[in-house]
Formats: C-alpha cells, structure tokens, sequence
C-alpha cells in the first residue's frame, strides 16, 4: 500500500481539524498580539492545542490501521490511544497556561482595542470550528453504523462513545472550541460596551477550564483502551445476534469482544446443535466467522465450537 494511501485511511475528522484549527492559531495570535485581549490570547491557545492534538491524532490513526504482522498478530489499533494520551498532555499544559493567563487578567485587568477585529476573528473561528463539529458529528454516525433518526446533534451525543478514538476526541475538542468561541464574543461585548474589564479574564478561566474537563474526558476514555475495554452493551448485542441467528448455533458458551483502537476482536465458544458431523460443523464454524467478519467494525474472530450441553449459558 502506498503512502498515499496509507494517508487516506488516516481519520478524516482530525486531519480536517488540524489544518482548520492551524490556521485559526495563526489569525487569533495575530489579533491577539494587535488588541491585547486576554480572551483572544486564551482562543489562540485553545486552537493552537487543538492543532497540535488533531495532527497527533491523524498520524496515529495512520498507524493504527497498518495491517496485522508476525511480530504484532493484534494489529496497531490502540496506536491511536497513546497518541491520544499525548494528546491530552499538550491539552492539560495550554490550559493550565490559559487559567493562569485569564486569573492575571483578573486581579489586572487592562483595557482591549481593536474590538471590531477581535469580534471578526472570534466569528471565523465560530464557522469553521462548528463546521469541523458538525463533520465529527457526522463521522460519529458513520462510523457506529447509526442511522439518523432525529438531528444530527442529538444522534452524536448519543453515540459518541462508541465512535473511534480520534473521532471522539475531535468532537469533544471542537465542541468546547465552538462553545468557547461563543464564550469570547460574549466577553470581549461585555468589556467593550458594559465596562466590565475582568469579563476579559473570566472568559479566559472558563476557556481554560473547559480545555481540563477535555483533557479529563480524552485522557479517560483512552486510558481505558490502553488498558483493553470490552465492548459497549449495543455492539456485543449486534454481534451476538449475528451468532445466534443461524439456524445450527443453539447457544453461546462464552464470548469475550475487546475493543481495539475503533476495531473489535471476537473471541468465544459456540454450541452447535447435536448430531453433526465435523465437516458439517467446520463449514458452519467459517460460516460464523465469515459473517462476523463481515460486520466493518470486526477486525478479528477467533471461535470454538462445542456439541449442545443442554444448559442455557447465553441470557
């Protein structure tokens, strides 16, 4: 496989991500090093964290979807988790850098220029971080396989557990970014026309709270697949049932599915109904596995058959 193609597979959401909130950094420092906001300083750091994270995290998703070789047979899927957890180290870093920043603006508050760029600056940042919110939300339906069966919104608040790594990092970053623009414009309108100086560094201490409880979130979540997380309740449902409908299985004895990176391994016993014959319960065995490797969320079966125990083992 090429580079390009390599590329390619990466995770679309991050990749988006880190070009947009690039370019953000760069206009925001710009603006803030002209106006002296307090507020834009602490939006720069945001979307400078957030590029550096979403390049992290495009690269490891690179990885993570390298093939499965002698000397890793599980694959590369949790790559992505540390490169996840770098993630949230340059997260805890900026955010703390921007408490630190609006509690200053605080006890000194100092008087912003330029409102009319900072305000115009602050609206950009609003569009693309809500359009590279919306393709996460988007993604996040893609990728659980979840039709839409309300707003866009509300099926990727639902779901987002159960999307990628790099999937849901991105829609938590830019959920705050988007919320954190919004935040901006409020404080630099506050500073502006009420007076209220220290709202400059009010709205910087809640940015940067936000960028911990993002850290918190991310580093959370990927220290659980670091370690190995089984599945979530719907898909073992989904895979369970894949099992359990062909007409030759008359139980499940036991079955283990861990998540890898966005990828599932499927590990188990089966019973077969009695009084088959071994090449008749070998082709229903790859049968099995064929129809779970069908599923795009399966990266791996490893199953056992047993003849019908009479016992129920599977609720």
């Amino acid at each position: 496989m090429g580079l390009i193609a390599k590329i390619k597979k990466g995770n679309t959401s991050s990749g988006i991500a880190a070009l947009g909130n690039t370019f953000l950094a760069g206009i925001k420092a710009v603006a803030a090093a002209i106006s002296g906001s307090g507020t834009m300083f602490a939006s720069a750091m945001h979307s400078l964290a957030d590029a550096i994270n979403q390049g992290f995290v495009f690269f490891g998703s690179v990885l993570a979807e390298l093939p499965a070789s002698k000397r890793f047979p599980a694959g590369f899927g949790r790559v992505i988790n540390i490169f996840c957890m770098v993630a949230v180290v340059v997260v805890t870093i900026m955010a703390y850098e921007t408490v630190k920043e609006g509690w200053h603006l605080v006890q000194h508050p100092s008087e912003a220029s330029n409102f009319l760029l900072n305000l115009i600056v602050l609206l950009i940042a609003f569009l693309v971080d809500g359009f590279i919110l919306f393709k996460a939300m988007r993604e996040i339906a893609s990728e659980t396989g979840t039709k839409q069966s309300g707003n866009v919104i509300g099926t990727a608040f639902k779901n987002v557990r159960n999307a990628s790594p790099a999937t849901r990092l991105v829609f938590y970053e830019d959920l705050v970014a988007t919320f954190s623009a919004v935040l901006a414009i409020a404080g630099i309108f506050l500073a502006q026309f009420l007076h209220v100086a220290e709202a400059d560094g009010v709205a910087s201490i809640i940015i940067g709270l936000l960028m911990f409880f993002v850290a918190y979130r991310v580093g959370y979540d990927n220290m659980v697949g670091l370690i190995g997380v089984a599945a979530p309740a719907e898909v073992e449902s989904k895979l369970v049932e894949v099992i359990l409908q062909d007409e030759a299985v008359v139980d499940i004895q036991r079955i283990r599915i861990i998540q890898e990176g966005r990828l599932y391994h499927v590990e188990g016993t089966i019973e077969l109904k009695k009084g088959l014959t071994l090449n008749a319960a070998d082709d229903i065995l790859f049968r099995i596995k064929n129809q779970l490797l069908r599923q795009p969320e399966v990266a791996d079966v490893v199953l056992g058959i047993i003849e019908d125990d009479d016992k129920q083992s599977w609720k």
